[in-house]
């Protein structure tokens, strides 16, 4: 890309690199707001093929699969590059043309396509395969020496979880279970939610703190202070008062203080007394 940006003025190079560098950033967490920074840059450049590229992974991470098809062709012609071609295809999934998608599968592009690309286009081609109802191809599309490999790869644990979703599609959920597991084992990184669908199949349930209710403190115990309140609601008012001044009596009564003088007894007291005798 730095290639590419050196046949620009110095002045304009930078302004494009910025754009580049917020989409990079933004496009995991605000895809929108790192689209907005890709149009920035495509207005400014649209002859480099850097950006063409950038432009079309923004418009792809906001599902613009028109626009981004477009962007990728474009970066591909410039380029003579296949390394798009997966991408490319699963735009044509986006866009409902699954069987696009299974026709690059065979073209002969693939096989220019290193290692992981070839894989991602394995897992696009299986993902065609179900947006037609297919999930035992999907299944057979899958499965393949990357699969069945121990070693663990940068894309090993996207293959197999698409592989244990496509077994429980079918119903196969022991399976299904086995290679949830087998993702889960290869996922360093927390690409896949393998932990969470393997909770599911299991049976476990994840309950927010937030969610629990008012009567209930965060470790499931009953919230005692609201009974509490409930047993004052039903006290004597007179009886609470004469509570409240023999406290205050016992509180700051002092057997040392010479100027203490012991409360006199209100009628409310008196009339509490009484009744209790």
């Amino acid at each position: 890309m730095r290639q590419e940006l050196l046949s620009l003025p110095k002045g304009l190079a930078e302004e494009v690199s910025k754009n580049l560098v917020m989409v990079a950033r933004l496009i995991d967490e605000d895809p929108e707001q790192a689209y907005a920074y890709s149009r920035i840059a495509l207005r400014l450049a649209s002859r480099v093929a850097a950006v063409r590229e950038a432009a079309g992974f923004a418009a792809y991470a906001t599902q613009k699969y028109s626009e981004a098809l477009a962007e990728f062709r474009a970066a591909k012609r410039m380029t003579g590059s296949v390394e798009l071609w997966p991408v490319m295809a699963d735009c044509e999934r986006g866009l409902g043309r699954p069987e696009r998608a299974l026709a690059m599968a065979g073209e002969p592009e693939v096989q220019k396509l290193d290692k992981a690309g070839q894989v991602e286009m394995r897992l696009v081609a299986a993902g065609a395969r179900r947006d037609q109802g297919q999930l035992e191809a999907a299944i057979v599309t899958l499965q393949s020496p990357e699969l069945a490999s121990n070693a663990v790869q940068p894309w090993t644990a996207r293959l197999r979880y698409a592989y244990a979703d496509a077994l429980l599609a079918a119903g196969r959920e022991d399976e299904a279970r086995e290679w949830f597991g087998k993702a889960l084992e290869a996922d360093k990184d927390g690409a896949t939610d393998a932990s969470d669908r393997l909770a599911e199949l299991d049976g476990v349930e994840f309950v927010d703190a937030a969610d629990l209710s008012d009567d209930e403190d965060q470790d499931g115990t009953e919230n005692l202070a609201d009974d509490e309140d409930d047993e004052d609601d039903d006290e004597d008012p007179a009886e609470v008062a004469a509570a409240e001044r023999a406290t205050d009596v016992t509180e700051y009564y002092d057997e040392d203080d010479e100027e203490y003088e012991p409360l006199e007894q209100s009628a409310a007291d008196a009339d509490v007394r009484g009744d209790k005798a």
